[in-house]
């Protein structure tokens, strides 16, 4: 439902505000007063495209931007699909700057144009009486036969099934393909494996060997430098370890004067401790410190074969060549047993299409027993509105058995529908748009809306002059038929017909309204005695007489 309406620097509009009610709405004003210019507006936050040569003042931006609770539309997988924080009460914005470029949000989220459309084609249904396209789409007209038959759960739980199964095909899919392409790649992958898997890594041998080389490589440096230390720690006639030694004795001495020197003389006991234990693990270190040749050339040996593998997969580390023998044993074990896998998910295919087909089997008899009813309810509504000599009837045919990967199934099981329409007596049946003029697919979408508005929740609907060509009673029927349909859904319709005007829950007029330089767009909403007004001008002129007045409260109620 649209409930507010924000229009800035569009047109002959500087800045207007309408806050809509849930039912039947009215606009009504002169022609050329802007209505069109209203919708035209409206557009923009549905997905239009703009130009900039339609601002009110070509140096400020145009901004329009549309209030709509959409709880009852179950939106909120598409706005998880498009990235975009759900609120029941959004809010649609789209700007435009004077050189043209244009930005669009949803509830303060940037969207390209084409989130914008498709959001907005789910809120607002704009049907003028050349809009002929959703009246003639296969989907519209599946959606009309589906909220007839009520069988949400059969079809919700079919879809359901029917993402997976199309899922699961596309992974057999590609299951095939990549067996194929193990199968003929198997002895390549067979000889990698084997070549890493005789290779025996480790993830941290690379480092280790290399830290080994390094020693090996240097070995007479480090024991002689080793020595070196030893020799000054311990060995020599002035070590450091004797030299401590004999200023303990010298601190020992003063222990007696001083308890602070018997402290330092302990430290210095513990110093020296930690020097023998250090002197020794040099000691230690230095004799187990060799060259070594032949060690040196078996870890170079080993650490060439390490380095050519790793140049010959393009990684640097053994963790990666590890990570590649696994990859390669998987792939083997596809092209080994990846038939079975693949046998074993056709079963289930088949089992999975056989339960889905008997789903769309029930959705093909539910909807082939709606078909009358919606055959006879349209036409009956279709006579009310002065279309007597229409006829129309719905071909429902089947896609069982189709020549492709899915076997036919789709999205809405097995059918396919097909509205054939004639307003003429003794016209053949055809497609809708190609036998009825706009006036009477105006009216023709209106009784079908009017059928599935009983059914299922619908978008905002607005009427762009819905009642072109129809007068008198039939003017009062499809203001009736209106105003049943606004108890399900909120309608908006631009109308010049008294009977369908005073139908409305709210009533808007559009006008225009000038100052010493510039003419502006303004609306209303017009209250009781503005509205008995309002009509009786539309019944009779710009001064309508009492017998006119009356007319118009009798219309009213």
């Amino acid at each position: 439902m649209l409930q507010k309406l924000s229009i800035s620097n569009y047109a002959l509009i500087d800045n207007l505000e309408i806050s809509f009610d849930s039912g039947l709405n009215i606009l009504t004003g002169e022609t050329g007063a802007g209505k069109s210019i209203i919708l035209g507006a409206l557009s923009l936050i549905l997905g239009q495209r703009a130009e900039s040569r339609y601002f009110f003042n070509q140096q400020k931006k145009c901004v329009i931007e549309g209030t709509f609770k959409i709880g009852a539309f179950h939106l909120k997988q598409f706005f998880e699909d498009n990235d975009l924080d759900y609120e029941a009460e959004t809010v649609l914005r789209r700007e435009i700057s004077a050189d043209g470029k244009s930005r669009a949000f949803v509830n303060d989220t940037p969207v390209n144009l084409n989130s914008l459309k498709a959001l907005g084609e789910r809120l607002i249904d704009i049907h003028s009486q050349h809009a002929t396209l959703e009246i003639n789409d296969p989907e519209f007209q599946l959606l009309v036969v589906d909220a007839v038959a009520k069988h949400d759960d059969l079809l919700n739980e079919y879809r359901t099934k029917f993402r997976a199964y199309k899922k699961s095909t596309s992974k057999l899919q590609q299951l095939i393909e990549e067996s194929d392409k193990a199968k003929a790649d198997l002895d390549y992958y067979q000889f990698q494996f084997d070549e890493l898997e005789k290779a025996e890594l480790s993830a941290d041998e690379q480092e280790l060997l290399e830290q080994e080389l390094y020693s090996l490589n240097n070995a007479g440096e480090i024991k002689r430098n080793l020595l070196g230390a030893f020799y000054l720690m311990e060995e020599g006639e002035t070590s450091a370890i004797i030299q401590l030694r004999e200023a303990g004795h010298q601190l020992l001495a003063l222990e007696k004067f001083n308890p602070q020197i018997a402290e330092l003389h302990q430290r210095l006991n513990s110093a020296v401790i930690e020097l023998k234990d250090i002197a020794a693990e040099i000691e230690t270190i230095e004799q187990r410190t060799h060259t070594n040749e032949a060690r040196a050339e078996e870890v170079n040996a080993r650490l060439s074969i390490i380095y050519i593998l790793q140049k010959k997969h393009r990684v640097n580390t053994n963790a990666e060549l590890l990570q590649l023998q696994d990859e390669l044993s998987n792939k083997i074990q596809q092209a080994v047993f990846g038939d079975e896998a693949i046998e074993k998910l056709k079963t289930q295919l088949e089992a999975d299409k056989k339960e889905l087909e008997n789903l769309a089997g029930q959705l093909s008899a539910n909807r082939k027993k709606a078909l009358p009813a919606i055959e006879k309810q349209v036409l009956e509504t279709l006579a009310e509105m002065g279309m007597n000599n229409s006829n129309l009837k719905i071909e429902l045919s089947t896609t069982a058995g189709h020549n492709s990967p899915l076997g036919g199934l789709g999205a809405n099981g097995l059918d396919i529908v097909k509205f054939l329409f004639t307003a003429n007596k003794g016209h053949a049946l055809s497609e809708m748009s190609k036998v009825a003029s706009g006036g009477e697919l105006s009216r023709l979408m209106l009784s079908i809306k009017s059928l599935i508005a009983q059914n299922t929740a619908l978008p905002t609907i607005i009427f762009d002059e819905i009642d072109t060509g129809v007068s008198g009673e039939v003017a009062n029927q499809v203001g009736q038929i209106m105003e049943k349909l606004a108890a399900n859904l909120q309608v908006i319709t631009i109308t010049h017909l008294p009977q369908i005007a005073s139908k409305g829950q709210s009533h808007y007029f559009v006008y225009k309204d000038d100052d010493a330089a510039t003419t502006y767009t303004r609306i209303k909403q017009l209250n009781k005695d503005e509205r008995v007004l309002e009509i009786a001008k539309m019944l009779s002129g710009d001064k309508p007489g009492e017998s006119a007045l009356q007319n118009a409260r009798e219309l009213l109620g």
